[in-house]
């Protein structure tokens, strides 16, 4: 790591340790930009990885994407083009160096907007690519991310200011080794373009059947075309991500709703409970009921601490 680097990450420590404070999830007055703190290792959580570049700036962070672990620190970011469901773990942090990060989020707009207003080329091969990449952090980028987060201390300038910080960054991003990740969702007709498409569809309708004929017709793929670039996208096949969206949400209502795990099965489109409690097991490690009452008590534990 290159000693301007090592300084310019201090610096962005410093911002994202002042405005958080605390551990969680904290939104910002900037409404694309989401800072993180926690001040040790967590379990896996399960949810879904929006649009979005992602710097841990202090610690380490594990995601998951089907059976596919992306690592990154200080010296790497991470950038998600699609929606995708994966399981995230901080793996290095403690009270003393609590694991910081922030999230940027991003949308095809944003993206191919710049690659309008700049000329960048927009030829792609047509080979779909995972919608999931890890690369080294540089220079210019990182000096983008300290001069958007440095915008929460004068918050008269973010209006003006942060479209223009952001869009910098994007095409840092798009310069970059993998910008044909985020070329890819932007250019209408590009095979992931339209990946994209069923992927908000399954979205929209996780909790019915769906068939592979309706998702090819949406992409406008055969059966076969659909099913080969999907998995090249978002790792796993199309009920295999309904699948996942579906055990989510089940975790989700159980948590939050006084219900059982069979009303919470039918709500999420199973048609056997039996099957659901299999696959919930399977997914997060323990029955329905049983991973409930963990959850909750390591919500009191951390309540309490």
């Amino acid at each position: 790591m290159s000693e301007q680097i090592y300084q310019q990450q201090n610096e962005l420590a410093k911002l994202v340790e002042r405005h958080t404070g605390q551990d969680g999830v904290h939104a910002t007055a900037i409404p694309a930009l989401f800072l993180f703190r926690q001040s040790g290792v967590t379990a896996p959580s399960h949810g879904v990885q929006r649009p979005s570049l992602c710097l841990v700036v202090q610690g380490k962070k594990d995601v998951w994407l089907a059976q596919e672990r992306f690592t990154y620190s200080p010296t790497h970011y991470l950038v998600a083009s699609v929606d995708l469901p994966v399981i995230a773990q901080v793996v290095e942090a403690t009270e003393d160096v609590p694991y910081l990060a922030l999230k940027i989020e991003l949308t095809p707009g944003e993206i191919l907007g710049i690659l309008r207003d700049e000329e960048i080329g927009t030829g792609l091969n047509g080979q779909a690519k995972r919608a999931m990449f890890v690369s080294l952090i540089e220079l210019p980028l990182l000096d983008a991310v300290i001069r958007l987060v440095r915008l929460l201390d004068t918050p008269k300038d973010i209006d003006v200011l942060a479209p223009i910080y952001t869009k910098e960054i994007l095409y840092r991003v798009l310069q970059g080794p993998h910008g044909d990740v985020l070329k890819q969702i932007a250019i209408e007709g590009s095979s992931v373009y339209r990946i994209r498409d069923v992927i908000e569809y399954i979205k929209q309708n996780y909790n019915r059947p769906i068939r592979i004929e309706e998702l090819a017709d949406i992409a406008h793929m055969s059966v076969s075309f659909l099913h080969r670039h999907f998995k090249e996208v978002t790792a796993m096949s199309p009920i295999q991500f309904q699948k996942q969206l579906r055990l989510q949400e089940a975790r989700c209502l159980l948590l939050t709703e006084s219900t059982d795990a069979a009303d919470v099965a039918f709500q999420v489109g199973y048609e056997s409970p039996s099957q659901f409690s299999r696959e919930y097991s399977r997914m997060f490690g323990l029955p329905p009921k049983e991973d409930v009452k963990r959850l909750r008590g390591d919500c009191t534990k951390r309540a309490n601490a």
